[in-house]
Formats: structure tokens, C-alpha cells, sequence
């Protein structure tokens, strides 16, 4: 499973790096980034999933 953010969705709010702060974090501007290069590890997938069911702004995007 690979996750990322659609930058131009993402309104800053946190709630992934809330949700999942082993794989979101933000940049200069408040903004979510994936902290994981590649697949996610298996442990982190239920939490990857959580974050992205709380984004607002459905800004993370899960691949299979």
C-alpha cells in the first residue's frame, strides 16, 4: 500500500498527522507530507486508512 497527498486539496488542517503521525507530517506551509518513501509497512496501514477517512478535504489518496 502506498499513500500521498493531493497538494492542491490539502488545506493544512492535521488531521492525518493526528490520525497517523508515524506517516504524516507537514511542510514550511502547514501542509500534509508523507513521511514514508514507498510502501507503508503492514502496521501502519490501519492508520493510514483512518487518516485518510478524517481528511476534510479528502486530500490523501491511497494506492493498493
Amino acid at each position: 500500500m502506498k499513500v500521498r497527498v493531493d497538494d492542491d486539496a490539502c488545506h493544512g488542517h492535521q488531521m492525518c498527522a493526528i490520525a497517523a503521525p508515524e506517516v504524516f507530517g507537514s511542510d514550511d506551509y502547514g501542509n500534509a507530507v508523507v513521511l514514508i518513501d514507498g510502501d507503508l509497512p503492514p502496521e501502519l496501514e490501519a492508520k493510514a486508512r483512518r487518516a485518510e477517512g478524517n481528511c476534510p478535504e479528502r486530500a490523501i489518496i491511497i494506492e493498493d
